[in-house]
């Protein structure tokens, strides 16, 4: 019967945590560090038999994915939900240049409701590379100004 001793779980925690590196999901890792908690504890208790270990590494696995998902991972907020007035004040660069006449383009720095270049317009003259910001959502369209 195999019997694997406190530096087999160190190695196939370091390999997972390579191959984290090269199939980056964030996943992996988990379970190279539950396989190298697996190995401290034999250093404490060498005589732990095979499915133990096994055991071990699976209950320490799950912990550590379920602490992921619930504390630890980052919360990506959607666009669902926000009002159009929420929007009002986010500061953007104007990509093209904006008349009474004309609508041009304005670049965020993070996506706003999904898109990071939005089609604007604004009651004044502003000119492209100048900061302005959302006075209001209409439709497909923002209304923007000069922002100071």
């Amino acid at each position: 019967m195999f019997l694997a001793e406190w530096w087999h779980w160190m190695v196939l925690g370091l390999l997972l945590a390579m191959a984290e590196m090269a199939i980056p999901a964030f996943f992996l890792i988990w379970f190279g560090l539950a396989a190298a908690g697996v190995g401290i504890i034999l250093l404490a208790i060498p005589d732990l038999d095979w499915s133990t270990q096994i055991l071990l590494w699976t209950g320490l696995s799950a912990a550590l994915v379920a602490i992921w998902f619930r504390y630890l991972r980052p919360r990506t907020m959607s666009a669902v939900g926000t009002s159009a007035a929420a929007l009002a004040g986010e500061v953007g660069l104007l990509v093209s240049d904006i008349s009474q006449d004309s609508r041009g383009q304005v670049r965020f720095q993070k996506p706003i409701l999904g898109a990071d270049v939005w089609e604007c317009y604004s009651e004044t003259r502003i000119k492209a590379g100048e900061r302005v910001r959302i006075v209001a959502v209409e439709g497909n369209y923002i209304r923007v100004e000069p922002a100071k």
